[in-house]
């Protein structure tokens, strides 16, 4: 059980704040229970289980230099993770996610409710999560599952969202970004503008989609309703007439051999790109930057439809308790105080906080991958390997000339178990 420290509440000195000053060493006679969490922090493993860009090694080690306990991460695919969250989730601490898994979690007592007091960076972060709108107070749009959905829980019993703001974080927002249409202009006598070409027939057998409902569906409506093909009440929450309606294009237009492939990894965007296996796909802008690398020329600039726009949250669980929770706790603050910031913002995603990712940036890192200027120097990525060189602009522009034009955010339906056998149905055609 843990010890409970009246004296040390009294004098304001709460078990965080000992934990990030060191304070204990100076008051062990006063408040002994204090001084026992702080001899015995080095002894806190925390285990953190996410995704491939959140759980790099590099992280872990500066985590473990910066703070007084132990960061152990483990990379999981999605559905990995799901599943372990939902049968073992007392051998996790905290955990990021993707929107498209929060709604599995809600009213399980899996995940630990975050008071916003607790989270020392929420009057910095962006108000795509903090307001539900725009820089300008503009509300973005709510197709699919936009941030606003899942960012606050009504109570501490966290087992139901809140549309607006309240005293209880679902998590710490961590990075988002904009997605779009995978382009080969070498490869492609015309500007692709619209959603709808990735449809079009100019194309067929040299288009890929990604392989799942989260991304790829989303991605296939988009093009279907610039085509005036299909007709969506919210495209990224549809029916299952939509559904039904979508998938059935979807076959007729692969039965017809328009698509070349349909990807599940990062690599294979890649190689379908590098090699002109494709010339559009649904891609993830570092996999764009990783072909541009190879000395391939490929483009990602926005649809006039708007962009899919996605986000990554992190979680405490719920079993965390004592120190171990404060340990958590300041954990996930760190993440966001810039260090990972800047490191994760040169693969091409935005942090949440950005106000405390620009110190930890050059002015070239930062005008380029936020504020849309051309590269003075090379770009390089967190491994010091040349993404673009000087000149170079982001397809897109600046962070809000991108986010700022959202059409759908990466989704969950409700009907989402139908949605997966429809989808099967489709890959299976």
């Amino acid at each position: 059980m843990t010890p409970k420290t009246p004296k040390a509440e009294k004098t304001g000195l709460s078990r965080r704040s000992l934990l990030k000053t060191g304070a204990a060493a100076g008051v062990a006679s006063l408040f002994p229970a204090p001084m026992l969490w702080a001899q015995n922090i080095k002894d806190i493993k925390i285990v953190h289980a996410g995704q491939s860009y959140s759980t790099i090694p590099n992280i872990a080690e500066q985590a473990n230099k910066d703070l007084g306990f132990t960061v152990e991460m483990q990379t999981l695919d999605q559905t990995t993770q799901t599943n372990r969250m939902l049968t073992q989730a007392d051998t996790l601490d905290v955990v990021d996610l993707p929107n498209t898994s929060m709604k599995y979690f809600l009213g399980r007592d899996i995940l630990m409710p975050l008071a916003v007091k607790d989270y020392k960076w929420w009057d910095k972060t962006v108000p795509l999560f903090t307001a539900g709108t725009y820089p300008s107070g503009e509300a973005y749009s709510m197709q699919g599952y936009a941030p606003i959905k899942a960012q606050y829980y009504t109570s501490e019993k966290a087992d139901e969202y809140s549309l607006t703001p309240t005293e209880w974080l679902v998590g710490v927002p961590l990075y988002y970004n904009a997605d779009t249409i995978g382009i080969r202009p070498d490869l492609i006598d015309r500007p692709i503008t619209s959603w709808a070409d990735l449809l079009s027939s100019e194309f067929t057998g040299k288009v890929a989609l990604q392989d799942g409902v989260a991304i790829g569906v989303p991605d296939a409506a988009m093009a279907l309703e610039a085509m005036g093909e299909v007709t969506y009440v919210d495209k990224g929450n549809m029916t299952k007439a939509e559904i039904d309606a979508t998938i059935d294009k979807l076959i007729a237009y692969k039965k017809d051999g328009h698509f070349r492939s349909f990807w599940t990894t990062f690599e294979q965007s890649v190689q379908l790109m590098a090699s002109g296996e494709v010339v559009l796909e649904s891609m993830w802008a570092p996999a764009v930057t990783e072909v541009r690398t190879r000395g391939i020329e490929c483009k990602y600039n926005g649809m006039k439809e708007g962009y899919r726009g996605w986000y990554i949250m992190m979680m405490g669980m719920g079993h965390l308790t004592g120190l171990q929770r404060d340990c958590a706790i300041e954990y996930m603050n760190w993440y966001n105080s810039g260090w990972v910031g800047a490191f994760i913002s040169r693969q091409g995603f935005y942090n949440s906080v950005p106000d405390n990712v620009k110190p930890l940036m050059s002015e070239n890192e930062y005008g380029y991958w936020y504020e849309g200027k051309p590269a003075t120097a090379d770009i390089l990525n967190p491994f010091g390997k040349v993404m673009e060189t000087a000149g170079a602009v982001r397809d897109g522009g600046a962070l809000w000339d991108r986010m700022g034009n959202i059409g759908i955010w990466n989704s969950l339906m409700d009907e989402d178990r139908y949605l997966v056998r429809r989808w099967q149905d489709f890959i299976a055609a």
